[in-house]
C-alpha cells in the first residue's frame, strides 16, 4: 500500500487578513463602518441629508486612519514601561514557617 500525500496548509498561525487589515482590527473596522453608518442615517433623518453625509465620512475617515495608526503598533498591545522599577522582598515571612522547629 502506497501512503496518502497531504499538502500542508502552513498560514495556520497567522493571523486573518482582509484588505489590510489584520486580526483583530478587522472587528474594529467592521464597527467603524457600522457605527458611522448608523449615525450618518440617524443625522440624516434628524437633520438633513448633507450633514449626514458629511458626518458619516468624516467618521469613517477618521476611523480607519486611526485604525491604520493602531494597528502600526502591532496585534497585540503591549505596555512599553520605561524605567527601572524595583520590587519587595518578602522573604521574611517565608523563613518564619521554615523556621519552626519539627518533633
Amino acid at each position: 500500500m502506497e501512503a496518502k500525500r497531504y499538502k500542508i496548509y502552513k498560514g495556520l498561525q497567522r493571523p486573518l487578513t482582509y484588505k489590510g487589515f489584520k486580526g483583530r482590527f478587522i472587528y474594529w473596522g467592521l464597527g467603524i463602518l457600522l457605527l458611522s453608518l448608523v449615525s450618518g442615517a440617524l443625522l440624516m433623518a434628524i437633520m438633513s441629508m448633507y450633514v449626514g453625509a458629511i458626518v458619516m465620512i468624516g467618521m469613517l475617515l477618521s476611523g480607519f486612519f486611526w485604525l491604520g495608526s493602531r494597528q502600526k503598533k502591532g496585534l497585540y498591545d503591549k505596555n512599553k514601561l520605561w524605567g527601572i522599577y524595583l520590587h519587595g522582598c518578602n522573604l521574611q515571612k517565608i523563613y518564619r514557617y521554615v523556621r519552626q522547629e519539627r518533633i
